[in-house]
């Protein structure tokens, strides 16, 4: 007797090898929606062993430190250099030797509800995690470039253990750590990209607070950044106390 259709994408989802005797069988069934589901099936395998792999490519820094004898391996990255409001934020993350993630990425490569799916993961089953916050008005009076490396610098000294290895995107910072600076680390390390998803969130949740006290800009949409609406809202009500007043247009205002 032949298997009901839904009974077999129910067997399905917890198959993983194409030798299994039942994807043998099912091969020769010449039912349409046995075929579909057997297709189904076989995507979603190629696409869990694309993930595995790209995930296995990202690790090649944290695995060739190991092997050198590092163990915690902080991935460190920022989120809101460009933005005209808020902070920056730096986050700093130690990874488990046995950590997985399917489909970890750069944060500017995943939606919203990618990134809080990814967020809450990545707080379960980090190591550690550190996390580093400089103001506007700090930004306004020592420089957005500095104030990363600050950013990154509290991230570091955040982290409840210490690391002996700092993978850093694009940036190098004054810690007493070895550390390799990785231009697109985000897309790169899995310990970076960690770091980036951390730090992102971070500071939209910190945005979206900010737009219940400044509802005027539409911080929880714009995050900061120079939006149409944005724009418009300076030359309405001009810049608001979380405004970085070294940055244009602001600092043009209200001529702009």
């Amino acid at each position: 007797m032949k298997v009901k259709i839904s009974e077999i994408e129910e067997r399905l989802a917890v198959v993983k090898d194409p030798d299994n005797p039942f994807i043998l069988a099912l091969q020769k069934d010449g039912r349409k929606g046995a075929q579909e589901a057997l297709e189904k099936w076989k995507r979603k395998l190629e696409k869990e062993h694309q993930a595995l792999e790209k995930f296995r490519e990202m690790m090649r820094y944290e695995n060739a430190l190991r092997l050198e004898g590092y163990r915690l391996i902080a991935g460190i990255d920022e989120a809101g250099r460009g933005p005209l409001a808020g902070p920056v934020v730096a986050a700093a993350v130690i990874l488990p030797e046995d950590f997985y993630l399917a489909g970890l990425n750069d944060s500017k490569q995943l939606s919203g509800k990618q990134r809080e799916k990814y967020y809450s993961a990545i707080c379960e089953k980090a190591g550690y995690i550190g996390v580093g916050i400089v103001d506007a008005d700090e930004i306004d009076k020592i420089n957005i470039y500095k104030a990363a490396k600050k950013a990154m610098m509290l991230a570091v000294e955040n982290l409840l253990e210490k690391p002996d290895h700092l993978l850093i995107d694009a940036m190098e910072i004054p810690a007493p750590y070895p550390q390799t600076s990785i231009i697109k680390g985000d897309a790169k390390s899995v310990s970076i990209a960690a770091a980036s998803i951390i730090a992102k969130v971070t500071r939209d949740r910190l945005m979206q607070e900010m737009d219940k006290k400044y509802p005027e800009y539409g911080f929880a949409k714009n995050m900061g950044y120079g939006t149409k609406e944005h724009l418009e809202a300076l030359k309405r009500h001009g810049p608001c106390p979380i405004h970085r007043k070294t940055f244009a247009p602001v600092k043009n205002w209200p001529a702009f």
